[in-house]
């Protein structure tokens, strides 16, 4: 069964949570990226939480600017060090000081989980990543992949003042393509699952805050107004992440090329990369057996 509840931080914010398990098990903690929310980790909550899968706790946060979350109107506010801020502030009230034993994020919620490796080491035990690029690959890619440029051109759309308003117009037109492959709408974009993503969009905030993520990131490929990414140099100090590190990377993505997993290696030394053939970005949706299957033998080591 999920529980729901609201999470209030010290600093101001209130993260709206997903739960599945019984307090006091080690923690599993779940990520989510955009345009999606904390939903869909339901699966993953209630399959690890059960005692053959480990029993443990698990919890999935609708991160700021999603669904019941706060939602800060400022651009700014959704710059990484508060995302990240958020999340450092969420683990101890499950995990009463402990560390984590995992956190598992995708998309926009493994940027958050990269940084907070590499910034908060002590509040987690273990990491697994789905199809969201290391900074220092990403970093990389965007300066001199014109692939990887071209494909993060959907980014420059998602910075304009007026995208939210773009992308909810006539039914989310402009959003479902995101979903699609290149044989068109998926098999599990079934008209339920587009019913479940309208009530996020429509709630809370809508698309604000996760356009937000985008407009506070300078992670983008450059442009005659804007350097993007060009501008950027990162240090090894704020790239190593030194935990076990779980990698799944869906090879058809095609907007997170497979070239964003190459030289992980010198980041994240302690690195398992498993390489998922005939699955896109959506793969939590498309193959989450496999992914269950990946992370219970991760979690296992």
């Amino acid at each position: 069964m999920i529980e729901t509840f609201l999470q209030p931080l010290a600093h101001g914010i209130t993260l709206s949570c997903r739960a599945a398990g019984e307090r006091g098990r080690p923690v599993l903690m779940f990520l989510h990226g955009f345009p999606q929310a904390a939903f869909v980790w339901d699966d993953m909550l209630l399959h690890f939480s059960k005692p053959e899968h480990g029993g443990y706790r698990c919890i999935a946060p609708n991160l700021r600017g999603y669904e019941d979350s706060s939602a800060p109107p400022d651009a700014k506010a959704y710059r990484a060090k508060y995302l990240v801020q958020d999340i450092a502030a969420l683990i101890p009230t499950e995990t009463a000081g402990a560390p984590l034993f995992a956190l598992v994020a995708h998309d926009w919620g493994g940027a958050v989980a990269w940084n907070l490796a590499n910034q908060h080491p002590q509040l987690l035990q273990r990491l697994a990543i789905v199809n969201s690029p290391h900074p220092g690959t990403f970093l990389r890619e965007l300066k001199f992949n014109p692939r990887q440029q071209a494909a993060s051109a959907y980014m420059n759309f998602l910075v304009r003042p007026d995208a939210e308003v773009l992308l909810a117009a006539e039914d989310y037109q402009r959003l479902w393509p995101f979903f699609h492959g290149e044989h068109g709408a998926p098999t599990w974009l079934t008209d339920a699952v587009k019913d479940r993503y309208r009530a996020i969009w429509r709630g809370g905030a809508g698309l604000v805050g996760g356009c937000h993520y985008y407009r506070a990131s300078p992670l983008r490929p450059a442009t005659a107004e804007d350097p993007g990414a060009a501008a950027i140099d990162l240090p090894d100090a704020m790239l190593t992440v030194r935990c076990p590190t779980l990698v799944m990377w869906a090879m058809n993505d095609i907007a997170l090329l497979p070239e964003l997993v190459d030289g992980l290696q010198a980041w994240v030394p302690d690195l398992t990369l498993e390489k998922i053939h005939g699955a896109s970005h959506w793969v939590l949706h498309e193959q989450p057996d496999r992914i269950a299957a990946s992370l219970q033998s991760f979690l296992a080591r």
